[in-house]
C-alpha cells in the first residue's frame, strides 16, 4: 500500500477554503430562534451535520499529510486547515456552545441520550478564552513541525538510506550485535535531532502552560483534566502509579530472568527489552500481512475479516515505511463516508503485526458503532474506551499467531512476546503519564532536567531489570520517538487502564471463547453515551484500576505468560 495521494477514501462535501460560505452555515445556526425542547434537538442535529462535514475533510487532509509530508500541495491544505480553518472552528464553536448551553429548554434534554454532550458542552464553555485560540494555533503549528522532522528522519544502514522505521525493527533481530547496532544508530538519530526537538518541547510547554493559566487553572496538567472530562481523579492516576510500581514491577523483573535465560545472556541490556526471539519478520510484503491478518480475524469472528477485506477494496489502509511518511500508527474516523482509515508507517516486523491488529480494533469499534449508534461524535470519544477494544482485539487473536508463526516453537514465542507487550501497556504508558504530570507541573523545567527525570521514571518502570549502565544520557533523551507527548498529551494511561480490562476479555476467552466474542462486539457497540463503567461492563469487564484488580491481572497475566514457557 504505497499510495500518497488521496484516492477517493474521504468525502469533501464542504470546500475549506470558502471562509465565507463556512461561516455564514455557522451564522445560520446562530440565527436559528429555539422555541421549544424540539427545536433545540433539530438545532443539535444540524449543527452537528455540518461538524461532521469540516471534520471528514479536516480528517481527510490530516492523513494525506502524515501520507507524504514532503508534497508542497498537500502540506499547505493541511497548513490552511491549521492557520485559518482550526481558529474559525474555535471561534464560532465557542458561540454555538453558547447558545445551546443558555437554552431555557438545554436542562430539559434526555440525560440518557444528551447527557455526555452537556457536560461536553458545558466543560468546552468552562474552558474557552479568546486569547488561547492563537496559542492553539500555534500548537498545532509545532506538532505539524514535529511530524516533518520525523517523517524525514533517515538512518544510512550498511552502506544504504533507510527509512527510520526500518532501524526500529532491527531492534526485534536474533542477532544480539544486530540490535546492538540498531539501538546505537536510533540513539544517534535522537541526539542529531535533538536540539530541534528540545527547542519544539520547551516551547510548547511554556504555550499549554499559558493556555492553562488563561483558562483560570494552576497548570496544564489539572487543565487537560477538565478538557478531557475525565470520570476518575488526578489522585486515582497516583495511586495506579503507584498499585502498578508495587505490583507489576516486581512481575515484570521475574519475567525479564526468564527472557535473560532464553537469550543466553548473564547482563539485559537496553537492546536485549525487545521482541528478540523471534527468527524472521512475520512477512515481507505488506499484501502477505493483509492477508494473515484477515484469516486471523476471520477465524474470530468473520464480521472482523469483512471489515478489513472491505478496508483493503476502498483504499482505506496505508501501510509500511516510506521516506517522507509521519511515524507511527493510527486509526481515524470518517464520519460522513461511514468509514475509518488506518494509517502505519512500519517496516515488517513482529510490532508492525500486531500495529496493524490493533488499529483493526479500533476500526471493528468504528463500525460497529456506525452501524448500531451513528458515527462516534467528539464528546463520545474516550481513550479509555477506545482502547479496550484495541487492546482487546490483539488478545483475542494470541491463539492465532501460528498463521504467521507454523513451527511450534516461534508460536509460542509471538504469543509470549504479545503477553510480553500487554505488560508493558500496564506500566509503560503509564510511566509516560507521569512524566507529563511531571513535566506540566514543572513548567520551568530545563531540557537536562526533562532528560534526567525520564530516564529516571523510565528505570523505575520498563527499564528497572535492565542494566542500563552508560546509557543514562541516550535513554533519558528517548522521549524524543514518543509522538504522544508531543502531539497528543495526557493520552498515555487510558492504555494501561484499558489493558487491564483486556486482560479480563482474554480471562473471558479462555474460559468461553465465543461468549467473549460476543461480549466483545455487544460493548464496541454500545451507546457512547453511557458512562466508561457501563460500556465496560456492556463488555463483561470492569474499569477497575484498583489495587486489588492491577495485582489480579498482574498475576494473571504472569502464569499465562509462564505456562507458555513450560
Amino acid at each position: 500500500m504505497s499510495q500518497t495521494k488521496s484516492i477517493n477514501y474521504y468525502k469533501e462535501l464542504i470546500d475549506l477554503k470558502d471562509i465565507e460560505g463556512i461561516e455564514a452555515q455557522f451564522q445560520r445556526l446562530l440565527d436559528v430562534s429555539i422555541e421549544s425542547i424540539h427545536d433545540l434537538e433539530n438545532w443539535i442535529e444540524d449543527e452537528k451535520n455540518i461538524r461532521f462535514e469540516i471534520e471528514e475533510a479536516l480528517t481527510g487532509h490530516l492523513v494525506d499529510f502524515y501520507r507524504n509530508t514532503e508534497d508542497p500541495h498537500i502540506k499547505s491544505t493541511y497548513l490552511q486547515d491549521q492557520q485559518v480553518i482550526q481558529p474559525l472552528l474555535m471561534t464560532y464553536e465557542a458561540k454555538l456552545n453558547d447558545k445551546c448551553c443558555e437554552s431555557p429548554y438545554f436542562n430539559e434534554l434526555d440525560e440518557n441520550h444528551y447527557g455526555l454532550m452537556k457536560r461536553f458542552r458545558e466543560s468546552k464553555v468552562k474552558l474557552f478564552r479568546n486569547e488561547n485560540i492563537p496559542l492553539l494555533v500555534k500548537e498545532q503549528e509545532l506538532c505539524t513541525k514535529y511530524s516533518e522532522i520525523m517523517g524525514g528522519l533517515t538512518v544510512e544502514w550498511d552502506g544504504e538510506e533507510k527509512p527510520f522505521p526500518f532501524i526500529e525493527s532491527q531492534l526485534d533481530n536474533l542477532d544480539r550485535n544486530v540490535r546492538e547496532k540498531a539501538y546505537h544508530l536510533i540513539r544517534a538519530a535522537y541526539r542529531q535531532i535533538k536540539p530541534d526537538t528540545d527547542a519544539l518541547m520547551d516551547e510548547l510547554v511554556q504555550l499549554r502552560h499559558q493556555i492553562a493559566i488563561n483558562a483560570g487553572f494552576e497548570n496544564y496538567r489539572d487543565y487537560m483534566f477538565v478538557a478531557k472530562n475525565r470520570e476518575y481523579s488526578i489522585e486515582d492516576c497516583y495511586d495506579f502509579h503507584e498499585n502498578v510500581e508495587k505490583h507489576i514491577i516486581p512481575a515484570w523483573n521475574r519475567l525479564a530472568d526468564v527472557f535473560k535465560s532464553k537469550l543466553g545472556v548473564e547482563t539485559y541490556r537496553p537492546w536485549d527489552n525487545t521482541a528478540k526471539l523471534l527468527k524472521n519478520p512475520p512477512y515481507a510484503e505488506t499484501s502477505v500481512l493483509l492477508d494473515g491478518v484477515a484469516e486471523m480475524l476471520g477465524k474470530t469472528d468473520p464480521y472482523f475479516s469483512d471489515r478489513l477485506q472491505y478496508m483493503r477494496e476502498h483504499g482505506l489502509l496505508d501501510l509500511g515505511d516510506r521516506k517522507g511518511k509521519s511515524p507511527g500508527g493510527f486509526c481515524v474516523p470518517l464520519p460522513v463516508s461511514g468509514d475509518t482509515f488506518v494509517f502505519a508507517n512500519f517496516s515488517p516486523s513482529f510490532f508492525s503485526l500486531i500495529a496493524l491488529i490493533h488499529e483493526m480494533g479500533h476500526a471493528v469499534n468504528g463500525y460497529l458503532q456506525a452501524s448500531e449508534q451513528g458515527p462516534i461524535e467528539e464528546f463520545q470519544w474516550r481513550a479509555e474506551i477506545a482502547e479496550l477494544y484495541s487492546h482487546g482485539m490483539e488478545l483475542l487473536l494470541l491463539d492465532k499467531f501460528n498463521l504467521f508463526y507454523p513451527e511450534e516453537e516461534e508460536f509460542k514465542s509471538a504469543q509470549r512476546e504479545e503477553l510480553r507487550r500487554a505488560f508493558t501497556m500496564l506500566f509503560g504508558p503509564l510511566s509516560g503519564d507521569l512524566f507529563q504530570h511531571w513535566m506540566y507541573t514543572n513548567p520551568q523545567h530545563t531540557a537536562q532536567e526533562r532528560d534526567e527525570k525520564f530516564y529516571e521514571i523510565s528505570k523505575r518502570y520498563g527499564l528497572n531489570p535492565v542494566d542500563t549502565t552508560g546509557f543514562e544520557e541516550v535513554i533519558g533523551m528517548s522521549w524524543i520517538g514518543t509522538l504522544h507527548f508531543i502531539q497528543y498529551p495526557f493520552y498515555d494511561i487510558e492504555y494501561s487502564m484499558s489493558m487491564l480490562g483486556a486482560l479480563q476479555l482474554l480471562e473471558k476467552y479462555q474460559q468461553n471463547p465465543q461468549q467473549a466474542v460476543e461480549f466483545y462486539k455487544k460493548g464496541a457497540s454500545a451507546d457512547y453515551n453511557q458512562s466508561i463503567a457501563a460500556i465496560y461492563k456492556e463488555t463483561g469487564v470492569d474499569f477497575d484500576f484498583s489495587e486489588s484488580t492491577v495485582k489480579r491481572m498482574g498475576e494473571f497475566l504472569e502464569k499465562v505468560i509462564l505456562d507458555i514457557n513450560s
